[in-house]
C-alpha cells in the first residue's frame, strides 16, 4: 500500500464567508465562487463589502474564489446577510465545501463542450445535500472543456471533455479509466465525492484530500464500479491564464484583466461591473473575464486602472502571499517586493513564474512548476521550479 502523502492529525479549518479566520489585520472571509461566475450585481455587492466592512479590497484566490480582508469583530453576520440577499450564500452549512474550478470562457471559445450547465447543477446538487457539507473546506471539484486549462490542477474529483461525447473521471489529478457521456459527468462527479466521503470515513474521517487516503484514487473508482477505458495523459495545468482581448466564436470580445498579486481594489471592481454586459469569470490565475463585449474599447480604461491586459507583462508571472502586515508569520512586505521587482525589472529566477512567501509555508502557491521566493530572516531564498 501506498502511505498518505501527508497524515492529517487535526481538522481542516479552512476559512469562509461565515467561518472567518483571525488574521494580524482583522478577519479574513473566504467567499466560494462556484465555476468563478459572478453576475454584474454579485460583484457589487462584494465591492461594496470590502469598502464598508474590510480593507478596500478584494483577494483573488488560486481557486477562482474571493477573500475580504481586515474585517472588524462582528462584522460575519453583516456580511453573511449581504451574501445571502446577493445568492453568493445559498447554503450556509455548505459555504465552505463549495469548491468549483471551470476553464476560463467554456461555452464562448475553445473546448469541445459547455461546462457552464455542470457548474450549475453540481452546486445546486451539492447544496441540496446535506451530508456533502461534511466535506473538507480544501476539498475541489474541477470541470475541464476538453482545452485542458484546469484538469491538471490536482482536483480530487475532475471532469475532462475527451470529446464531445465523452467525459473522463479524474481522480487525484490522474484519469481513473472510468468514462462517461455529458448528461452522465455530473452524476460521476457526485457518486465520486460521497466514494471519498466513505473512504475519508473508513480511514479514520481525519483526510482532507483523496490525496491524503491510502491508495484513495484506486478505492474510490473500486466503489464506482464499471467497465475502465485505457487512460490517457492528464493535461499539464498552464502556469498562466489567457490575457487581455479574446475573440468569442459568436464575433464577440471577451476581456481578460489579470489583477496583480490579485488584490482587485473596491474601485477596480466597481469598472470591471459597469463595463460589463452580463456576468463576469474570476479565473484561478487571478483575472476577471468580462465576456460578450461589442469589441475591446474598454481595455484602455481597465490599463489605466492599473489591471493588466498586455499577455507579455511580468505580472502574469509573479504571485504572492498576504505577507506583511496582514500575516503575523510572515518576515516580509512580500507584496511591496514584488512590487519592486516588477517595476525594476530585478524579477528573480530569469524572470520564471515564481511565488512570494513570507514563511515556509508558502501560503497560496500555485500548481505547477513555481519558482519559490521565500523570506527568512537572512532575506529571499530563490529555488528552483518544482512540481
Amino acid at each position: 500500500m501506498t502511505a498518505p502523502l501527508t497524515p492529517r492529525t487535526r481538522a481542516d479549518a479552512c476559512p469562509g464567508a461565515l467561518q472567518t479566520h483571525a488574521a494580524a489585520d482583522g478577519a479574513l472571509a473566504r467567499v466560494r465562487i462556484p465555476g468563478g461566475t459572478l453576475t454584474v450585481a454579485q460583484l457589487r455587492v462584494l465591492s461594496e463589502a470590502a469598502r464598508v466592512l474590510g480593507d478596500g479590497a478584494l483577494g483573488l484566490t488560486s481557486r477562482g474564489n474571493v477573500q475580504l480582508r481586515g474585517l472588524g469583530p462582528g462584522s460575519e453576520s453583516e456580511l453573511g446577510d449581504r451574501l445571502a440577499a446577493a445568492g453568493l450564500l445559498p447554503s450556509a452549512p455548505h459555504e465552505t465545501a463549495r469548491n468549483v474550478l471551470a476553464s476560463v470562457l467554456s461555452g464562448r471559445t475553445g473546448g469541445v463542450l459547455d461546462v457552464r450547465p455542470w457548474v450549475a447543477a453540481f452546486d445546486s446538487g451539492l447544496c441540496a445535500d446535506l451530508s456533502l457539507a461534511a466535506l473538507p473546506g480544501r476539498f475541489l471539484a474541477t470541470f475541464d472543456d476538453g482545452r485542458g486549462d484546469v484538469a491538471g490542477m490536482g482536483a480530487d474529483v475532475a471532469l475532462l471533455a475527451l470529446d464531445a461525447g465523452t467525459v473522463a473521471l479524474l481522480l487525484a489529478g490522474s484519469d481513473t479509466g472510468l468514462r462517461t457521456t455529458p448528461d452522465g459527468a455530473v452524476p460521476l462527479a457526485f457518486a465520486a465525492t460521497r466514494a471519498f466521503l466513505d473512504e475519508r470515513t473508513a480511514q479514520g474521517g481525519t483526510a482532507w484530500r483523496v490525496a491524503d487516503l491510502v491508495e484513495g484514487p484506486a478505492r474510490i473508482a473500486a466503489a464506482l464500479g464499471g467497465p475502465r477505458h485505457e487512460t490517457v495523459p492528464v493535461p499539464t495545468a498552464p502556469l498562466s491564464g489567457p490575457a487581455g482581448a479574446v475573440a468569442q466564436d459568436d464575433g464577440r470580445t471577451a476581456l481578460v484583466a489579470v489583477v496583480p498579486l490579485g488584490r482587485l481594489s473596491a474601485e477596480q471592481a466597481d469598472l470591471l461591473a459597469g463595463i460589463a454586459d452580463t456576468d463576469l469569470q474570476v479565473t484561478p490565475w487571478r483575472s476577471v473575464v468580462v465576456p460578450d463585449l461589442a469589441g475591446g474599447a474598454a481595455a484602455g480604461e481597465l490599463s489605466a486602472a492599473g489591471l493588466v491586459l498586455d499577455p507579455g507583462s511580468p505580472w502574469l508571472q509573479v504571485t504572492a502571499c498576504a505577507g506583511r502586515p496582514g500575516c503575523a508569520k510572515s518576515l516580509s512586505d512580500v507584496r511591496a517586493d514584488a512590487t519592486r521587482a516588477v517595476s525594476t525589472g530585478l524579477l528573480p529566477g530569469g524572470g520564471a513564474r515564481q511565488h512570494w512567501a513570507g514563511c515556509e509555508r508558502r501560503c497560496g502557491r500555485p500548481a505547477g512548476g513555481v519558482v519559490d521566493v521565500v523570506a527568512t530572516p537572512a532575506g529571499y531564498r530563490i529555488g528552483p521550479p518544482a512540481s
